[in-house]
């Protein structure tokens, strides 16, 4: 017989401590479209997932498409341009394979070789001759991958890394290390593409800059290079020192600015260069989720209710 009041009986459990169906899934019905309402970590999830998502899915389409640039990286590689035209569909077509694959059924394996796929291609830039800034700059391209994967766990069996994603790890422990590697994250980033015009004055830079009248400021376009790298280097230093939300919001502005240069630049497939980077976007958005996390101490619930 319970001899409970019926208020204390129908009293909800404390917010931190009850399920909530709409957080604990990972579909898109009771997921993104239930944003406002879900635990932190689990919109760390739908931040991290669909970043993920769009920087593969704008990748692929320039290999649908046909890039000259990539055919600098086959040579690396020992392909010549001649099969490199013909693998450019192929390898376009896995990775946009990829993207919607994470974002209608998200597994452990194809993510962890998202992860390696984005440090794998990162890291022929600079073999290609383009210089260590560039792969500094595409930190998030295997960083944010990586970070959606630990934020779940690595798999413990094969049917593990296969199995469908329904739960997220605590961050109780860990929410320190993991917001150290989103600044990680961010801070390489801007100091990569700050790299780029303060090291190398990257012409692609004044370019973008000249597209909105930037470049009639000054006398010297190369000085506006320097200026804005070492802006952007500075930038870094300080959100990987100390990153405020303010902070980080500018970040994400800031970074979101830039890559819209490439549309008002007429850049080849423009809007596509600006989908691909969405996970420079997230990560800043991220940080302040786990920021938030370390901040109220309130960690999501781990599993969506059966």
């Amino acid at each position: 017989m319970n001899l409970r009041p019926k208020s204390a009986r129908s009293a909800p459990p404390p917010a931190q401590e009850r399920p909530i169906a709409a957080a604990d899934s990972v579909t898109w019905r009771r997921g993104l479209f239930a944003f406002p309402r879900l635990a932190t970590t689990w919109k760390l999830h739908w931040i991290l997932r669909i970043a993920v998502g769009l920087e593969f899915i704008g990748h692929g389409v320039f290999g649908i498409m046909g890039k000259a640039a990539w055919l600098a990286y086959y040579d690396v590689l020992g392909i010549p341009a001649s099969i490199g035209w013909d693998l450019m569909p192929l390898v376009g077509g896995m990775d946009i394979a990829l993207g919607l694959l994470v974002l209608i059924r998200p597994m452990r394996a194809p993510i962890a070789f998202m992860a390696f796929w984005g440090l794998f291609t990162a890291s022929l830039r600079p073999l290609a001759g383009e210089g260590i800034w560039e792969f500094v700059e595409r930190s998030y391209n295997f960083g944010v991958p990586l970070a959606l994967l630990l934020l779940h766990g690595v798999g413990t069996s094969l049917r593990h890394w296969f199995a469908r994603i329904t739960t997220v790890r605590r961050l109780r422990r860990s929410a320190s290390e993991f917001a150290w590697g989103l600044r990680a994250i961010i801070g390489s980033y801007l100091v990569g593409h700050g790299g780029l015009g303060l090291f190398t004055d990257k012409p692609l830079l004044i370019e973008h800059y000249d597209s909105i009248g930037l470049t009639a400021l000054v006398g010297d376009p190369h000085t506006l290079n320097e200026v804005i790298g070492l802006f952007e280097i500075a930038l870094g230093v300080l959100v990987f020192a100390w990153p405020a939300t303010g902070m980080l919001v500018f970040v994400l502005a800031w970074k979101l600015s830039t890559e819209l240069l490439h549309v008002t630049a007429g850049a080849y497939g423009a809007g596509w260069e600006v989908i691909e980077r969405a996970s420079a976007y997230a990560a800043p958005l991220a940080l302040i989720c786990v920021t938030s996390l370390l901040r109220t101490g309130i960690v999501a619930p781990i599993a969506r209710p059966r």
